[in-house]
């Protein structure tokens, strides 16, 4: 999603698109017929399950020196040793001109959703990057903008109607939004919806990939997301991975196996660290976020992202530097839902990242924090307990606190999200031995006040 008046067009369009939702989540158009697209490659047999997605995503523009797919395909092996498992792209497509926002333009305005886009290489560099990937056990997912497109794709010339238009009969930019550089893609067309599910299905094929996150999904109706995700799940030699960005309530139910945090993130950066709100919060936010998940399915939640970065600033600077990332990273990827980095910040960089323009991450910063997050994530990646066992919150005002447990591990976090010295009252129901620290192994006997340093988090087992 572009950055232009992003939180405001958010509230505006929920409503639309919500009450636009409601009148016709029961009246799906027939599934589209599979288009048959010659396979490339082999299908991966490896997709994660959602429960065990944690996901990186790739700025291409400030990836690598040349902003290529090369660059990505250079550096798989760190972001596997990272801990992710899903690799997430932005749009690779070819973005329009005509109307352009700046610099080399935004990827997600899209002229050909067929295409890629030469700033990046060649599809077969593209093709190279998904095996690579799948070589290295790494699920691989494509920015899909389903909402609007550039003001030179073809189909503004070939099919106006499948846009939506003014009284004039002009095709229009996304009502209230200020993305003057895409036009508005008609809903009400069949024909343009069988069109759109069938270019997400000739990339499942053409490139070999795993599935879609879904841009600005809030502001697609229900019954086009139901559509598409029934379409593809007839691509029964693949198994897919689909991720909403958006907060819509019937995201689960279209099929969604993945719904972004939107909220998650708003309270952690604006009211827990912008504001000094309570801890409890986080803790909160477990109930509504999951009201209509359905089982397996997760919310993704992260402390950055493309949008975020260049609304917000990078981690460093909005959680209280290096320390405060960190804290505020641990418990939004271990109390509940699945963890999303962003390209670069596990160096912690605070370089501008406008993704309209080239800004490559200078990768040798910051070594000491790269080995932070490459703990956190692969503990997560390995423990049973954090990915799928009960939670038992007991936040303060202060501390992010919980236990995750199954009937063979139990795991304790203990998280301070302040810049000062603050006490954490144990729970009676804690106990106070036979527990060790997750990332070094060492035996860790715990008192009834925990005493805890800026930033200072706990990760224990038992």
């Amino acid at each position: 999603m572009k950055i232009q008046n992003i939180k405001h067009s958010l509230l505006l369009l929920l409503i639309v698109f919500f009450s636009y939702c409601k009148k016709n989540e029961f009246t799906a158009p027939a599934i589209v017929p599979d288009a048959s697209y010659p396979q490339v490659g082999t299908p991966y047999a490896g997709v994660v399950s959602s429960q065990d997605a944690i996901i990186y995503q790739v700025n291409l523009r400030a990836f690598s020196a040349d902003a290529s797919f090369k660059g990505v395909t250079a550096r798989l092996d760190a972001i596997k040793d990272l801990g992710t498992t899903v690799l997430y792209l932005m749009p690779v497509y070819p973005v329009g001109v005509l109307k352009s926002a700046g610099g080399y333009g935004s990827p997600y305005s899209v002229k050909d959703y067929k295409g890629v886009n030469p700033e990046f290489g060649t599809l077969t560099d593209l093709q190279a990057l998904v095996n690579g990937a799948h070589d290295r056990g790494m699920t691989v997912i494509f920015d899909w903008v389903a909402n609007h497109t550039s003001w030179d794709n073809a189909w503004i010339t070939q099919h106006k109607d499948w846009y939506q238009q003014d009284a004039k009969g002009d095709i229009i930019a996304p009502p209230g939004t200020g993305w003057s550089d895409v036009a508005q893609l008609n809903y009400a067309n069949k024909d343009m919806r069988a069109a759109m599910i069938d270019a997400m299905k000739y990339w499942v094929y053409t490139a070999n990939i795993d599935g879609f996150r879904c841009d600005a999904a809030d502001f697609v109706p229900f019954d086009f997301w139901k559509e598409a995700n029934d379409a593809l799940k007839t691509i029964t030699t693949h198994k897919l991975l689909m991720l909403a960005e958006g907060t819509r309530s019937d995201h689960f139910k279209a099929g969604f196996n993945l719904v972004y945090g939107m909220g998650y993130y708003f309270n952690l950066e604006s009211k827990v660290f912008g504001a000094n709100g309570s801890a409890t919060i986080l803790q909160d936010l477990n109930t509504s976020e999951y009201a209509t998940a359905y089982k397996g399915s997760q919310i993704v939640r992260y402390t950055t992202n493309h949008d975020v970065y260049t609304t917000d600033g990078s981690p460093i600077n909005i959680y209280g530097g290096k320390a405060g990332s960190l804290a505020a990273f641990v418990v939004t990827a271990y109390m509940k839902g699945v963890p999303m980095v962003y390209t670069g910040q596990e160096v912690g960089t605070t370089r501008d990242m406008n993704f309209f323009d080239h800004t490559p991450v200078d990768w040798t910063i910051n070594a000491d924090l790269v080995a932070s997050y490459k703990a956190i994530l692969n503990f997560r990646k390995g423990s049973d307990a954090l990915k799928n066992g009960d939670l038992n919150v007991m936040s303060s005002d202060d501390v992010a606190a919980f236990t995750k447990s199954t009937d063979k591990e139990k795991v304790l976090v203990i998280d301070n999200l302040r810049g000062n010295n603050v006490t954490y009252n144990l729970p009676a129901t804690v106990s106070k031995t036979g527990w060790k620290d997750a990332f070094s192994g060492a035996a860790v006997t715990l008192t009834d006040k925990l005493y805890l340093t800026p930033y200072k988090y706990m990760v224990l087992t038992q």
